[in-house]
């Protein structure tokens, strides 16, 4: 079973976008080359800044559609999390630190 992911990019301009993709990494590189979202292609380089892991893709397609309704300070609670280092996460079982 092929994991789906559910993403945050800051852009350059400061601004967030967000989406889901089966390959986290692929994905960062595509909008970073200008051939991901219209959205990123003028607010390069994007940064990872939050992720979600997610068993299949209509669960992290609901996410990403979730989240898009956020607004800002509530996306930033997100990403703040996803900052705290893992000794000080809360234990959920979706969240994982980057890098691992």
């Amino acid at each position: 079973m092929e994991v789906s992911y559910t993403y945050i990019v800051q852009c350059s301009d400061g601004t967030y976008y967000t989406g889901w993709t089966n390959s986290l990494e692929k994905r960062v590189r595509v909008h970073n080359s200008g051939r991901g979202a219209k959205y990123t292609r003028s607010r390069r380089p994007v940064k990872l800044v939050y992720y979600e892991v997610f068993d299949d893709r209509t669960e992290a397609m609901r996410r990403e559609a979730a989240i898009k309704k956020m607004d800002r300070s509530q996306k930033e609670k997100l990403v703040e999390r996803m900052r705290l280092p893992i000794c000080c996460k809360k234990e959920t079982g979706r969240i994982h630190g980057q890098g691992q």
